[in-house]
């Protein structure tokens, strides 16, 4: 049996600086091992802000007044896709960088590491998984550590 090759085109942009950013060739590898496997077609967008920008994303879209680290927007919403537009559009991520420096820092871990991690996590939320009980929470998580150790990454979850 020949495994299909994913098809994906990712779009990232940048509401800031990209000094102490991973390049977009990291972005889009890390998407790349969340999505193999999983889905045959992809689009999708990643845009990476500054603390203003995701903290205005998170409190429009979660009525949460702060930056947080990842945002996950599938294409799939309850009110379906505008009219023209068609699948395999997957989502938008939202990527905080400077949350996402100060979490690597406080929990000792590599820079670009952490986002691997959550760009995978992100990605999954595109997928449909979720962490909104502990069951959910297990199978998430197993399976992210799954995905990062394929590429050479620690276990995120793994207290120091």
């Amino acid at each position: 049996m020949t495994r299909e090759t994913l098809q994906l085109d990712v779009s990232i942009t940048y509401g800031l600086p990209r000094s102490g950013i991973p390049a977009a060739v990291s972005f889009r590898r890390w998407v790349r091992a969340a999505l193999e496997g999983r889905i045959r077609q992809a689009d999708l967008a990643i845009r990476i802000v500054d603390a203003k920008e995701g903290r205005a994303f998170n409190r429009h879209y979660r009525g949460k007044d702060y930056a947080t680290n990842v945002l996950s927007f599938p294409a799939d919403l309850p009110e379906g896709l505008p009219e023209g537009v068609r699948l395999p559009l997957l989502g938008d991520l939202v990527i905080c960088a400077p949350v996402v420096a100060k979490e690597a820092r406080e929990q000792g871990k590599p820079l670009a590491a952490h986002y691997a991690h959550l760009t995978v996590h992100g990605t999954l939320h595109l997928l449909g998984w979720n962490h909104e009980d502990d069951t959910e929470a297990e199978c998430m998580e197993g399976l992210e550590r799954e995905i990062l150790a394929g590429m050479g990454i620690d276990d995120p979850y793994q207290e120091g």
